[in-house]
């Protein structure tokens, strides 16, 4: 089974905690055999908009077929002003166009897949995002099965806070393995490999 996890970041460079989150979830999934691949979106020159291509140097394309390809959908997100941030919401809107077939009577290219949800931060909010994109997920097709969310707010994550990134790691690990494994069996047992 294979896992896209779609990382919304906002840091281009330096320490992100939701990137390190990622690391630490790919790892588990990689204890499961399940392969996984972390796509930065920040990294990538998504334009705006709501269709699938939108012209010349639009990077959403590639990111699409990634999205085609695979079996589990994972969006990855820190918590800003209380919701997802403004790449997450980029690609609610390129995939926009998917929820516009459905409504014409279309077979969604994305069911059958499963989802999950990241998110980090250091004050509440992960509720409102996790039930903004379990709304999503719905509307397209990708299954959000029960324990497939992992969500960690804690003050080493503050803005500002330059916390290094093997802490958090060590963090993550004694404090989230049983849920970052109970989210990996979620998405297996609800999701179907492509063979």
């Amino acid at each position: 089974m294979k896992a896209l996890i779609l990382l919304g970041t906002l840091k281009k460079d330096g320490l992100s905690n939701t990137e390190t989150l990622c690391e630490f979830l790919a790892e588990r999934m990689r204890g499961k055999d399940m392969e996984s691949e972390i796509v930065k979106l920040v990294d990538h020159t998504i334009l705006p908009g709501t269709y699938s291509d939108m012209g010349k140097g639009d990077a959403w394309p590639g990111v699409f077929e990634k999205i085609r390809a695979a079996d589990a959908i994972i969006f990855a997100t820190p918590v800003w002003w209380g919701g997802h941030s403004s790449e997450i919401q980029r690609v609610i809107e390129r995939l926009d166009e998917i929820h516009d077939r459905i409504m014409e009577g279309e077979t969604s290219e994305l069911e059958g897949k499963v989802g999950g949800v990241v998110v980090t931060g250091d004050s509440d909010g992960a509720q409102h995002i996790i039930g903004n994109v379990s709304n999503f997920f719905s509307a397209v097709g990708i299954l959000l099965p029960p324990y497939a969310t992992l969500s960690v707010l804690m003050s080493e994550q503050a803005k500002g806070k330059d916390t290094p990134r093997d802490e958090l790691l060590e963090k993550y690990r004694e404090g989230y393995t049983e849920a970052a494994d109970k989210m990996v069996a979620q998405l297996l047992a609800h999701g179907s490999a492509k063979g």
